[in-house]
């Protein structure tokens, strides 16, 4: 029997998607639930498992296509069996098609039951595309690589955001000594209890939290003439890879432990780097941290993720000398800076929802104790 091979039914965010990499060729055995080709969307990889086994009799959509949703991409048939001639002979796919596969772009997916959550990222298409060398008017030579659908997509939604929200960045510096000591102290346990190591990002996330808490519009959003005041907590957690910067939600963080916070941000980090967080998980947010710090950064304004109203952007820890009791001690210190909607967040309220967030980090025992 013939079975189609079809396009899962796409998200209404995305019209259409690319085929990265075939992993089987014409005439070769097929198993129930083995990948047979990664669709990408604009804002993840995603695999598309085979329903039945049998033998993959025909290719329709080659490499690097792009694809509508539900559309008959390859036929399987469940009767055949494999052959190596016809193997051999595999996909018929010209050079300006491999061409195109290599500069496949990213898509989205919702979740139909013939396709996984999540896929690897075939190692290939994750060098993005192969660049074409040419020769400028003055001789010296460049390349032209065309940007993949999440670098198209990241691009776009900065430039929205910036164009629809009215930005303002106000900064704050925080002393990190008392959440160093309390991990230092505590880290050994911590681990062994929980089996994640205490890293610093949780802490963040429970000020942000806490914050949040005292200053609800900074957790609000702008629909038209409307504010939505969300009455949850879901932070965003910026993770870069090499397929770019994504951002997956830690749900409802008000409710969990920094255990349970650490070994959510653990997991998603592992996964961003094959390629395998899942649309769900980049949906929805009501506030993002951005954690510069990974990469040395000390300053920076980071850019809102709409239709969020606020981001906050952390830095790297470095000992620098301050003023305190009258006498300049040396202390680690980062920079925060909270980049905001101006249009429903006024000044007053991001300068304290900052200074909430030092204090917070500054006297941790009082939060973690919800004094």
């Amino acid at each position: 029997m013939l079975i189609e091979v079809k396009v899962p039914q796409l998200s209404e965010s995305v019209s259409e998607a690319t085929l990265l990499t075939w992993h089987k060729k014409i005439g070769e055995a097929v198993a129930e639930g083995e990948n047979l080709i990664d669709l990408e969307t604009d804002k993840v990889v995603l695999e598309l498992p085979a329903t039945k086994a049998g033998v993959l009799t025909k290719i329709i959509k080659q490499d690097g296509e792009q694809v509508t949703s539900l559309e008959v991409i390859a036929m399987i048939d469940t009767d055949a069996k494999a052959s190596v001639t016809s193997a051999s002979a595999s996909t018929k796919v010209s050079p300006a098609k491999v061409s195109n596969a290599k500069t496949a772009s990213v898509k989205e997916v919702s979740q139909p039951a013939i396709i996984t959550q999540a896929a690897s990222v075939p190692k290939p298409a994750v060098k993005e595309a192969v660049p074409a060398v040419i020769q400028s008017t003055t001789g010296r030579i460049e390349q032209r690589v065309p940007m993949t659908r999440i670098r198209q997509r990241i691009a776009e939604r900065l430039l929205q955001s910036q164009q629809n929200a009215a930005i303002l960045t106000t900064f704050n510096e925080v002393n990190m000594q008392a959440v160093i000591e309390l991990r230092n102290r505590y880290k050994e346990s911590f681990e062994k209890k929980h089996g994640i190591k205490l890293g610093f990002m949780s802490f963040f996330v429970k000020a942000a939290v806490s914050a949040l808490q005292k200053f609800p519009v900074v957790n609000a959003s702008v629909d038209g003439t409307d504010i939505i005041y969300h009455g949850y907590y879901d932070i965003g957690v910026a993770i870069g890879s090499e397929r770019g910067l994504v951002v997956p939600i830690i749900r409802d963080a008000d409710k969990l432990s920094l255990a349970d916070i650490e070994k959510q941000i653990a997991e998603f980090s592992a996964r961003a780097k094959e390629g395998k967080i899942t649309l769900a998980e980049l949906t929805g947010g009501t506030f993002s941290i951005s954690n510069g710090g990974v990469f040395g950064s000390m300053l920076s304004t980071p850019i809102i993720n709409p239709p969020q109203s606020a981001i906050l952007g952390i830095h790297a820890t470095k000992d620098r000398p301050i003023a305190e009791n009258g006498q300049v001690v040396i202390r680690p210190m980062n920079y925060l800076a909270l980049s905001y909607d101006h249009r429903i967040v006024d000044g007053r309220d991001a300068v304290l929802f900052l200074g909430a967030i030092k204090e917070y980090l500054e006297f941790p025992g009082q939060g973690l104790l919800a004094l």
